[in-house]
């Protein structure tokens, strides 16, 4: 009986030293998973650090969130215009309140002067302007300029080694394009999400002036404004800026202002203190049949012009009362705000050719804009 115990004993130490051996020298031995119904499972490799799992952005993230910035701002609380009514007073107590008014947004640093895109809304009214760098720096920002007609704001810093975001081309993106928001939604710090693409060219959403909106699904919420919206390559391709939203919260639908009109307003911020935009003096409509049977024409969708000021630009150039404005350029013209966009895209000066259909007969005209009445330059800039 000791003689088996003692061959009992020498048998469980040699496999157990097998066993430690293996696991030492050679663990992916033992990494097989019995079959299960005739499949293999295996273990899913491990991420090493520095290495990129196939399909992650996080490239893309890298490049664009240094240059991502977070901003807050304080402006003097408004009172209100019963403030000093004594009876107001008396019914509702005194209510004067002096503390500031915050607000939260983000930004992006597009050049490494420090000139940073942001959205109108996010800085106006602002008396004292701080911008946190991702690195933790942080410093105060001076308006150089603002164009509601956009919602777009340039701000400016004075740093050392600032992160510079790539510009890209909003021209080439297309629905289903993989995109990133970056920005700093609730205050809680730089926050990334994905989506895609979801559609080109919105407008008519009462949002600002001139409207050609990138809407995407990544998630952007109240503070995303004035972030980054970038592609796979961490270019920028616009500066994200509203939401749709019954709660206040992401929906899934978000808008941002492609990049290429963002950077019109900047170099048109900095070089001249304002947004030279073009205007040809015409009362557009969208075309509807009885528009159409009005003005005797076949075409039931498009732009028709009921109105053209006399010895404006359109008026010079020929167009007259019940033409039906199909293209400026190169561009098809759908809507007003596509014509509203393109008209004021074009510089004052320079002719640019449009092509319209008048009695059912197509033609084209060229039409030298003017500058769009009521610019001034900005405050900020006097």
């Amino acid at each position: 009986m000791k003689r088996y115990w003692l061959l009992f004993s020498q048998v469980v130490t040699v496999v157990l030293a097998v066993w430690f051996v293996l696991v030492t020298l050679k663990p992916e031995w033992l990494n097989h998973r019995p079959s299960l119904q005739g499949v293999t499972l295996l273990d899913a490799p491990s991420n090493a650090a520095g290495t990129v799992m196939p399909g992650s952005m996080s490239p893309a993230a890298k490049r664009a969130a240094p240059a991502v910035v977070s901003i807050a701002t304080t402006q003097a609380r408004t009172a209100h215009p019963l403030a000093n009514d004594p009876w107001f007073r008396f019914f509702y107590g005194d209510r004067e309140d002096d503390s500031p008014q915050m607000g939260l947004g983000s930004g992006v640093i597009v050049s490494p002067e420090g000139y940073i895109l942001t959205n109108n809304h996010v800085v106006e009214g602002a008396q004292e302007i701080e911008v946190t760098l991702s690195d933790s720096r942080r410093t105060t920002a001076k308006v150089i300029g603002t164009d509601p007609d956009t919602d777009l704001a340039v701000l400016r810093i004075t740093l050392d080694r600032l992160p510079v975001i790539a510009m890209g081309n909003s021209d080439t993106v297309q629905v289903g394009d993989k995109v990133l928001a970056i920005g700093n939604p609730f205050g809680v710090g730089q926050t990334v999400t994905g989506g895609i693409i979801s559609a080109l060219g919105r407008n008519q959403l009462g949002i600002n002036t001139f409207e050609n909106f990138i809407q995407t699904d990544a998630a952007i919420n109240p503070g995303n404004s004035g972030g980054a919206l970038v592609d796979v390559n961490g270019s920028l391709l616009g500066i994200n800026t509203a939401i749709y939203s019954r709660s206040g919260g992401n929906m899934g639908i978000g808008f941002a202002i492609p990049v290429n009109t963002a950077r019109q307003v900047l170099e048109g911020l900095v070089r001249d203190g304002q947004v030279t935009r073009g205007w040809i003096g015409v009362e557009p409509v969208e075309l509807n049949s009885d528009l159409a049977e009005t003005f005797g024409i076949k075409q039931t969708e498009g732009v028709i012009i009921t109105g053209v000021l006399q010895n404006g630009p359109a008026f010079k150039a020929g167009l007259k009362p019940g033409d039906v404005l199909l293209a400026v350029g190169e561009k098809d013209v759908r809507n007003v705000s596509e014509l509203l966009t393109l008209i004021a895209a074009q510089t004052p000066g320079n002719a640019v050719k449009m092509r319209i259909k008048r009695r059912n007969v197509d033609m084209s005209l060229d039409v030298t804009p003017a500058q769009r009445p009521g610019a001034k330059l900005n405050k900020a800039n006097k």
